[in-house]
C-alpha cells in the first residue's frame, strides 16, 4: 500500500509536459500494476472472489 501512495504521490508533483511520455507511460503502468496487487491483496484478505 505505501508503494501505490508513493507512485501517487510522485506522479501528483510532476508537471506531465516535462515528462517524456514514454516515462509517463511506464509510470502509469507501473501505477496500474501496483492497483492490482493491492485489489489482489485485499480480496484474500477478505475472502472476495470473482465469479
Amino acid at each position: 500500500m505505501l508503494e501505490l501512495s508513493t507512485a501517487i504521490d510522485h506522479l501528483a508533483i510532476e508537471d506531465p509536459s516535462e515528462i517524456p511520455r514514454a516515462k509517463v507511460a511506464e509510470q502509469l503502468i507501473e501505477l496500474h500494476w501496483q492497483m492490482a496487487r493491492l485489489q489482489a491483496q485485499i480480496a484474500r484478505r477478505t475472502g472476495v472472489r470473482l465469479p
